[in-house]
C-alpha cells in the first residue's frame, strides 16, 4: 500500500490524500486494502503516519468507478476540503482485459479522536 505520491499525506489541511493498494494478489490472498471492501458510511479509518501520529477519519461515501473513468473522477485533487481517498481494486475480475475493472473508492473527512 502506497499514498499516490502528488496527494497530500493524511491530515493535511487541503486535498484528496489517496491511497492506493491491491484488494489480492496470485499466490499472496488478501491484499492491504481488501477491507474496503467491509467499509460502510460513518466508519472510523485510522491512518498512521511516519511522525509516530495517526490521521483519524470517518467514511461518509464509497463507490465504484470503472478503471478508465478514474483520473477523470476528480480524486485526484491537491486542493480544496481535506479528504482520505483510499482506493483499492473491485468489480469483476476478466484476466484477458487486464484484471480487475473497477475501482473502489472511499472518502473519508477527519474525525479527531
Amino acid at each position: 500500500m502506497g499514498r499516490y505520491r502528488f496527494s497530500p499525506a493524511p491530515g493535511a489541511p487541503a486535498g484528496s490524500s489517496v491511497l492506493v493498494g491491491h484488494v489480492d494478489a496470485t499466490g499472496r490472498g488478501r491484499g492491504p486494502l481488501a477491507a474496503l471492501a467491509d467499509l460502510r458510511e460513518g466508519d472510523r479509518v485510522v491512518v498512521g503516519r511516519r511522525d509516530g501520529t495517526t490521521a483519524s477519519s470517518r467514511v461518509t461515501a464509497r463507490r465504484m468507478i470503472a478503471k478508465d473513468a478514474l483520473a477523470a473522477s476528480g480524486v485526484f485533487r491537491p486542493e480544496g476540503s481535506p479528504v482520505l481517498t483510499p482506493i483499492t481494486c473491485a468489480g469483476r475480475y476478466l484476466r484477458d482485459e487486464g484484471g480487475y475493472q473497477n475501482d473502489l473508492v472511499v472518502t473519508a473527512v477527519e474525525a479527531p479522536r
